[in-house]
């Protein structure tokens, strides 16, 4: 039986503000739980539902300092069991209380640092010994490097193996050096650049990829993207001399949990055979709850997303009117920057019968759309693996994406000459590009309907659930404790 811990910020269905947190809640159910015993910790956050939290059985307490800069704290451990699977929860009512689980950049630093320390900590007392740690971005960057220094001093620890997720390079945890030693106390020794030191300050991230065993990230062309300067976010030196060592595997998404066939939450359910009839039923009852024309003649574009500049969104900005012909609706549902969220605003006010701007992150809306839509839009600077156009297939939407990341491992442009493809998709960060790219896929949708047919057949039998990733993780685990 092999043991492994899962290590994150965040998990569904506990707390979630990105795709981190799906991986996390749904890859640990997907592994034989003959052969392997794979568990999950998280912060005990107090946002997490009052209904999970009253489950959540005591298991021990202890007192941990790190640096000086963090002594004596209180460490509780609790634990709940969810489908098949052991969750902990590390308690601190200092570090974890709050609205939401992120607050100031320099207060996450501290409780991260605080939560990885306490995450080894716990181990002996909890009567688990991993053979393996699975930490997931920079929030947990710091478990290799207690796990290979302060902590080589208890054989308890000796020979567990570690591998660093990344899921976005962008976000690193990088603070001044003097407040990282206060926090952890690490000697100096541990912030030179070819350890934790990065650009004179100290990087978290850092220093979870250059002791780890071994490097992920979310999808083949990532992992490629991420040694060159234009996507390495300063690491692409470090990335490339360990490049032996890293992988990408594609993100899966829970196919029971995103099933048009029985999702409660659609409008009219359908299935690979009965899309044909049922899909647009969906769309109609949609253009009429937004105040859309009603019209299933329409080409419907959806988008659901964090509303950043990493997601494009200026390349619509540039081509909107373009975008929004007679023939075309668009619907936006997500928050972020006020430029965007206003740009999106506009275009509903100035074209209300066309576009529809949900300013909110709201679950059963996200699922309508995915299920009304006829594309899906995604045209982003970057993206680590996306999970937008594998919710796409699933419910027979067309992702309309930029060649880059996940996008590009996992959309086949349509070719009309061979007939084959499941989407469409532009090389260049270009709004012209992505706008001639989107009336082709109008084109093939008005005028070569059956060809369209069947390249939503083709997209919505793929199989992009945790099943198939989850072979490589194995395969992974196993090179990794020497089978």
């Amino acid at each position: 039986m092999k043991r492994i811990l899962f290590a994150a910020s965040e998990c569904v269905p506990f707390i979630k503000t990105g795709g981190l947190a799906d991986v996390c809640g749904a890859l640990p159910k997907e592994f034989d739980k003959e052969n392997w015993d794979v568990r999950v910790v998280i912060p005990n956050y107090s946002c997490i539902p009052e209904w999970f939290r009253n489950q959540m059985q005591y298991v021990t307490h202890f007192y941990m300092s790190t640096g000086p800069y963090i002594q004596n704290k209180y460490v509780g451990v609790l634990q709940y069991q969810f489908e098949g699977v052991t969750y902990y929860f590390i308690d601190n009512q200092e570090y974890f209380s709050g609205d939401k689980p992120y607050g100031d950049f320099r207060t996450d630093i501290e409780k991260f640092t605080f939560f990885d320390k306490a995450v080894l900590s716990m181990l002996p007392l909890i009567g688990f010994r991993p053979d393996l740690i699975h930490c997931h971005d920079w929030q947990t960057g710091l478990i290799p490097v207690y796990l290979k220094n302060e902590f080589q001093g208890d054989m308890f620890f000796w020979g567990i193996k570690t591998i660093m997720t990344i899921h976005n390079l962008k976000f690193q945890g990088v603070w001044d050096v003097k407040t990282m030693q206060g926090l952890t106390g690490f000697p100096k020794e541990l912030f030179t650049p070819d350890k934790l030191e990065f650009k004179k300050d100290a990087n978290m991230l850092k220093g979870g990829l250059v002791y780890a065993d071994y490097i992920t990230t979310v999808s083949d062309t990532y992992a490629y993207e991420i040694q060159t300067p234009e996507y390495g976010e300063g690491l692409d030196g470090l990335l490339s001399a360990r490049h032996f060592d890293m992988q990408g595997i594609v993100n899966g998404i829970d196919y029971m949990n995103y099933n048009p066939a029985i999702d409660e939450k659609l409008y009219v359910n359908y299935d690979a055979e009965t899309w044909r009839k049922k899909k647009a039923l969906n769309k109609e009852r949609l253009q009429q709850d937004l105040g859309l024309a009603v019209d299933k003649k329409k080409f419907m574009i959806g988008l659901v997303s964090r509303l950043t500049d990493q997601k494009g969104l200026d390349l619509i900005n540039h081509v909107m009117e373009g975008i929004v012909d007679e023939h075309t609706q668009f619907v936006i549902i997500g928050t972020g920057e006020p430029q965007y969220e206003n740009m999106f605003r506009h275009y509903a006010w100035k074209y209300p019968d066309r576009v529809s701007a949900n300013i909110c992150y709201n679950d059963d809306l996200a699922r309508k759309l995915y299920a009304a839509a006829d594309a899906f839009l995604m045209p982003s600077r970057f993206e680590p693996c996306g999970l937008t156009q594998l919710i796409s297939f699933r419910h027979g939407t067309v992702p309309i994406v930029r060649e880059t990341g996940g996008l590009k491992d996992t959309v086949i442009p349509y070719n009309e000459f061979e007939n084959t493809g499941d989407g469409f998709s532009f090389r260049d960060y270009n709004a012209d590009d992505m706008l001639y790219v989107i009336n082709y896929a109008k084109h093939v949708y008005y005028d070569c309907k059956r060809q369209w047919n069947q390249m939503v057949d083709r997209g919505i039998t793929k199989d992009f659930s945790w099943n198939a990733s989850k072979f490589r993780y194995e395969g992974l685990y196993r090179y990794l404790l020497g089978e």
